[in-house]
């Protein structure tokens, strides 16, 4: 930093924000700190009474925070990302459409362990919705050296750190387990649930069963439900360790390959993800579903939606922060749960 006449500005960055006051018109800062001074500024910053600014000197091999934050982004975005304009040196990355929203935790980690490098994101394996805020760049000071900008560069590879994942999946079926259903003893409030949770990802129900219980009466359903034009099976109920619960093992005696039964998730610790050879996923949806704001189902189905194969991988990682509050109102997904 340093002094210098006004008169001499021109091209230099400012360290700090000049006020205009016009009394009972105006009194706000007239240029940001960061501003790179032009020549249409002078005469207004001398009627601001500055004859001397404060300013950092643009020498070779250091960059503009503005044009430093252009690159930052460009690091991170990925299709159907919009950025915003650049000011006072941060850029933001913003959703197109709906959408998967996944971060590179790895390649982010190393960019934000260069020094007066900053990527900021929302957490990642989480719905978006078109317009949501996606993360947010800047470097730390006024100016940063060019070979601080290309560490950032080489940690991050040659792919963008964000992804934006557009839901894929649009025909689903669902078979409802539990002989007191089938015989109209009780309404089924499970499947209404989930209809309206699929609809939030463009998915709609083209076909609802309800089977009884027994491995042999759900696994016929199934494979009634499998011969239709769907992309996703759901079965609710019947997931306990109760003997008369037999969802899970009609799901494996109807072919499935079973990635897990069980997800250190809670609601949702009886959970069942699996897939058949011709890639179609099956779920076993536990009773919590049904009255939980967020479950297990919830951290799930947003994956799956965007066709994104889950792993035994994926659903142990869960652990860390799978103990949902119970937060009245339910903030899902903006909120802890899952991350």
């Amino acid at each position: 930093m340093k002094r210098i006449e006004t008169s001499k500005a021109v091209g230099h960055v400012l360290c700090h924000d000049l006020t205009q006051i016009i009394p009972g018109q105006y009194k706000d800062a007239r240029f940001r700190k960061g501003h790179v001074v032009t020549e249409e500024d002078i005469p207004v910053l001398l009627s601001m009474g500055k004859e001397h600014l404060y300013v950092w000197e643009m020498t070779p091999g250091m960059v503009h925070e503005n044009d430093a934050a252009e690159r930052l982004a460009a690091l991170c975005r990925g299709e159907g990302m919009i950025p915003s304009e650049v000011k006072e040196g941060k850029i933001e990355l913003t959703a197109a459409y709906d959408g998967l929203f996944r971060v590179d935790e790895r390649r982010l980690n190393d960019v934000n362990s260069v020094e007066e490098i900053m990527v900021a994101t929302r957490h990642g394996n989480t719905p978006v919705r078109r317009g949501d805020k996606l993360c947010g760049t800047r470097v730390i000071p006024l100016v940063i050296a060019e070979e601080t900008l290309r560490a950032a560069e080489a940690a991050a590879g040659g792919t963008p750190l964000l992804e934006l994942l557009p839901y894929k999946l649009k025909r689903a079926a669902v078979v409802t387990t539990g002989s007191e259903v089938k015989k109209g003893l009780i309404e089924d409030r499970f499947t209404p649930v989930v209809v309206e949770k699929l609809r939030a990802y463009g998915i709609e129900t083209v076909a609802q069963v309800n089977s009884g219980d027994g491995v042999d009466q759900v696994a016929g359903a199934i494979a009634e439900m499998r011969s239709l034009d769907i992309d996703l099976l759901l079965c609710t109920g019947g997931m306990s360790v109760d003997p008369d619960d037999n969802t899970p093992g009609a799901i494996r005696a109807s072919g499935a390959r079973i990635v897990t039964y069980g997800a250190p998730v809670l609601p949702g610790a009886m959970f069942l993800l699996g897939y058949y050879d011709d890639g179609l996923p099956v779920m076993g949806l536990p009773g919590c579903v049904m009255y939980a704001g967020a479950t297990v189902f919830d951290l799930i189905l947003p994956r799956v939606a965007a066709g994104v194969s889950v792993t035994r991988a994926d659903i142990v990682a869960l652990g860390n922060g799978g103990l949902c509050l119970g937060c009245k109102p339910c903030r899902w997904p903006n909120c802890p749960f899952g991350k």
